[in-house]
């Protein structure tokens, strides 16, 4: 050790090779046996693996019994799928909410730029509306030069 803190440690080169995965893959098999497990399927296969497990250690031939009664094996096997399954599954939900975090957070910016569009568009209506108020229209046209008219005819009649 140098006994410097302002510098970093000199990598040690380790004894075996650590292995490397791909996260995402093993996070989509994760997700793959965690939404099996949760299946119906799951638990008839489950169901009728017990069953035939317990059914033939008690009804097979003794030779041929490989876990009499308290049926230690079956326990273990069981315990080994448990601490197996529960990891599995909680890595499967944690993928689901960040998923569920990013499309929040998408849906939050979305909603945010129609906001943004819809105030933008009520300002252009309303700037539209103040102009409108400001242009002759057709009706108003038609009356002024209605007006002009009866106005050179008067004077025409006023001249004859």
């Amino acid at each position: 050790m140098n006994g410097r803190l302002d510098q970093p440690l000199q990598s040690r080169r380790a004894l075996l090779p650590r292995p490397h995965y791909d996260p995402e893959s093993f996070g989509r098999v994760s997700e793959r046996i965690a939404r099996f497990l949760g299946t119906a399927r799951f638990l008839v296969y489950m169901t009728g693996f017990v069953a035939f497990w317990i059914g033939w250690n008690i009804f097979a031939p003794a030779p041929l019994k490989f876990d009499p009664y308290p049926f230690i094996f079956l326990t273990l096997m069981l315990s080994l799928q448990a601490s197996y399954a529960a990891p599995l599954i909680l890595l499967a939900q944690n993928r689901q909410d960040d998923r569920d975090r990013v499309q929040f957070e998408q849906d939050r910016a979305r909603g945010e730029r129609n906001i943004s569009d819809t105030e933008y568009l009520t300002r252009e209506i309303a700037a539209l509306r103040l102009a409108m108020n400001e242009v002759a229209t057709r009706d108003f046209l038609r009356s002024e030069l209605q007006q002009m008219v009866k106005e050179l005819d008067g004077e025409r009649r006023a001249r004859s």
